[in-house]
Order: C-alpha cells, then structure tokens, then sequence
C-alpha cells in the first residue's frame, strides 16, 4: 500500500469525527448567534434562547449532510442570518458549496442570492461601505472554495491517471512476460519434434542394418539426445521461474546449414540456397526475429519430411532483396505412410504460420502438382543498405 492510499484510509476513518465537530461548532455559533461579534439584525428584538437552539441544531443537522447537500447548508444558514445574524454559517456555506459544486454558474447563483440576503441589514446599519462587507462574508469564501475544490479534482485525476499508468504498465509487463513464455513454448516443441524425429529415425536406421556401424550411429542418437536435453532444460528453467528470459543467441540462417547436414546424415537429400538481390548481394544481416522464424519454419518442415517422405529430395532456398525475404521448403514424392512411426500432433504447420504472422509475413502450405510438399513464407524487410556477403548465397 503506498504512502497516498494510507493516507487517503486515513482520513476515511476520520471523516464521521470530523464531520460531527463542524456540524457541533456551526450548531454552538449559530444559537451564540457567533458570539455576539457583530450584529446586523433583521429584526429589532433579539430571539430568545428556545428560539435560538432550535435554528442553530437545525444548522448543526444541515452541516452533517454538508458532503451530500451543500445547498441545504446554505439555506439553513441564510436563514440563521435573518433569524439570529450568525454570518459564520454563511461563510462556512459558501466555501463547502463553490468546493463541492462542479459548475462556477451554480457557485455564482449562489453567491447572488447570498448577497441579496446579507447585504440589506448591513447597508441599514453602516451605508453603502458597510456593505461591501458582503462581499467578504459571500463572495471571497466561494472563490477560495472553488479554488481548493479545483485543485482536489485536479490531483484526484493526476493520481488515477498515475495508477491506471503503473497498472497499465504491470499488464504489459504481464503480458510481455505471457507472450515470451508462448514463444519458449512453442520453441520447445520445436526442439522436441525435430530432435526426437532424428533420435528415432537413426534408432531405425541401426535397426535396419543389425548391428554394423552400431557404434557410430549410438554416438549420433546421445549427441542429439544430450543436445534435446540441453536445450529443453534451459527452456523449462525459464518457464519454472519468474526472472527474465536469458538473453541467449537464437539459431538464424547461419545455423541453417548445420540443421540439414542433420537431415543429411539421416540420409534425406537435402539441398540449401541462400541468394540475394540480383544472385549476388543480400542484406548484411536481418532482423534476429526474422531469421529466428525462418529457421524455425526450416527446421518444422524438415521435420515433417522425416516423418513423411524420409527419402525424398527436398530443397530448400532462402532469397533476400532489400523489402522481402521469400523462403521455400519443397519436397519430391517420397515413401508416404509415415514409416519411422513418428506422431503428428497437427501442431506444427499452425505454429510456424503463427512465426511468420508476428513478423508481419505469410506462410502458405500445401501439396505440389508432382504428389511433393512445398511451404513458402514472405517476410517484409526493411529498406537496409546492401553489401556484399561472403561465399554463402551457392547452391549447397
């Protein structure tokens, strides 16, 4: 709880004490008729006392409700002037009314009809100099309330605004938070799909040949395992904790290159070419979500291939210029019926997809006219100068 809302409880709690001394003090000062400072009587006689306590407890019970009624207050204290010639209740009255009152045409309403009933016996008793004392009594305490009451609605909306800002930017923070962990998420089936879909396929493959080159192809299977585990547990420990994300490099189109040798060593013939504007220049380096997202989209497709067409040809080709990256994974037909017996969760395709859109590009998916696979992503890029890059736009 900040120091603003103590407070504000604070006075919450005192507000009946405080308000059961105003209603008390304007009650006393009124049936006193203020103490006798200053008599500009109506009427020539004074009222007695058991007309008096009457008119100042009605003032006291109109004080009360001063919050909720203010017009009410400075009824009950006009009429105390005319009956008593207590000016204080006036005074009080106009201030708590122009502080309470949303509208300066209310306040100066007020203020006239105050100064119609004050003003007669004060012009009666001391002429027209005298008079202008109404204006003290009647018009300085309105202009003194409409101040203060401006001010307290002024600093009551600064203050709103200022928490519905720190709320505001705990949501985002929140949701910063949410949307990085959708993104591990989606990371780890990334991870999970790809390297178990190598695990078993080269578990298959030393199946197949009973037992000869057993030992290279174990070693694979715990590299990649060991490589599964490293990465998942890093994305688990992000997950279980409420600390910020690592700032950990992600795989881009310079990791492009080991993830299909990958696909290779399993026996998949696949093909990478990575070009630029006119065959011969492409941006010196992308956005890091961009290339985080094409190799994620790689990745997934060279995964379904394992898991659909193991041994079909499949090409991949990524071709920059300067306003858009256009990336293309096709595949020949190959041996359908998902041989290896890896799982299809139908997840994959929707995440990926999912990549491309927060990127602002588009992913489309679907079969070729030769019985293939092919998925193709456009990404836009900004207008970035070109340089030349290394050897890494030929076809591998």
């Amino acid at each position: 709880m900040t120091w603003d809302s103590r407070l504000t409880a604070h006075r919450e709690r005192l507000r009946p004490v405080e308000g059961a001394l105003v209603a008390l003090v304007l009650a006393v000062t009124t049936a006193t008729s203020d103490g006798i400072s200053a008599r500009f009587d109506y009427f020539a006689a004074h009222p007695p006392f058991f007309v008096a306590i009457p008119v100042g407890l009605v003032v006291g019970l109109a004080a009360w409700f001063r919050q909720r009624r203010p017009v009410l207050l400075l009824l009950a204290a006009l009429g105390a002037y005319v009956v008593l010639s207590a000016w204080f209740a006036v005074v009080f009255a106009q201030y708590t009314l122009a502080d309470r009152a949303a509208s300066w045409r209310r306040v100066a309403v007020a203020s006239t009809v105050a100064v119609a009933v004050v003003a007669p016996p004060i012009w009666r008793g001391g002429g027209f100099d005298a008079a202008t004392m109404s204006v003290g009594i009647c018009v300085f305490p309105a202009l003194l309330g409409l101040y203060t009451g401006a001010r307290r609605r002024l600093m009551a909306e600064l203050r709103e605004r200022a928490e519905r800002a720190e709320r505001e930017q705990q949501q985002r923070v929140l949701q910063a938070r949410s949307d990085e962990r959708a993104q591990i998420a989606r990371d780890m089936h990334d991870v999970v799909t790809h390297r178990v879909a190598l695990m078993v396929l080269h578990a298959t493959a030393l199946e197949a040949t009973k037992g000869a080159s057993a030992v290279d192809m174990a070693k694979q299977i715990g590299a990649i395992g060991r490589e599964a585990l490293t990465e998942l547990r890093s994305l688990v420990e992000v997950l279980h904790t409420e600390s910020e994300v690592p700032l950990a490099p992600q795989p881009g189109l310079a990791e492009l290159e080991t993830l299909i040798a990958d696909s290779r060593s399993l026996g998949t013939p696949v093909t990478l070419e990575v070009t630029g504007e006119h065959g011969t220049t492409r941006p010196p380096e992308l956005p890091a979500l961009i290339e985080h997202a094409v190799y994620r989209v790689v990745q997934e497709a060279l995964t379904n291939v394992h898991k659909h067409a193991a041994d079909a040809e499949t090409h991949v080709r990524v071709h920059c210029t300067r306003r858009l990256l256009h990336l293309t994974v096709v595949n020949q037909h190959g041996i359908g019926g998902n041989p290896s017996g890896l799982p299809s969760g139908g997840h994959g395709l929707l995440g990926i997809a999912e990549r491309i859109r927060l990127v602002g590009g588009e992913l489309t998916a679907g079969p070729t006219p030769d019985g293939g696979f092919e998925i193709a992503a456009e990404i836009p890029l900004d207008d970035v100068p070109q340089k030349q890059p290394t050897h890494m736009e030929a076809t591998r």
